[in-house]
């Protein structure tokens, strides 16, 4: 189910689990209404700065803010995708559910 939410339908959304929040927050700030993919992307990719000197930093109070905050953008992204961050992450999982692999060096890595 996709939900496409402007800044004058988020009060009349029902919630129905952990992202819609975000998705309200992002109508009420007009993210959906001025703002568009591409500073998204750049916004995950500050993001994703902030964690990597999180992890570095061993620092696990900012490691979790950047994940949040990257799930917040990426929700956004999808939004602007036309689809859902549940539908990304359901491909997604589609996608990894029956792969076949073994770690190395720390990551999977899947049967050619």
């Amino acid at each position: 189910k996709i939900i496409l939410i402007t800044e004058k339908n988020y009060l009349m959304m029902h919630l129905e689990n952990e992202f819609d929040p975000i998705r309200l927050w992002a109508a009420q700030k007009g993210i959906y209404e001025k703002g568009d993919i591409k500073t998204q992307f750049v916004k995950l990719m500050e993001e994703s700065g902030e964690l990597a000197n999180a992890i570095i930093g061993k620092d696990h109070a900012e490691i979790m803010d950047a994940i949040g905050d990257m799930v917040v953008v990426l929700t956004s992204i999808a939004h602007f995708n036309n689809t859902t961050i549940e539908s990304c992450i359901n491909v997604a999982y589609d996608a990894i559910k029956s792969r076949k692999g073994k770690m190395e060096n720390g990551s999977f890595v899947k049967n050619k």
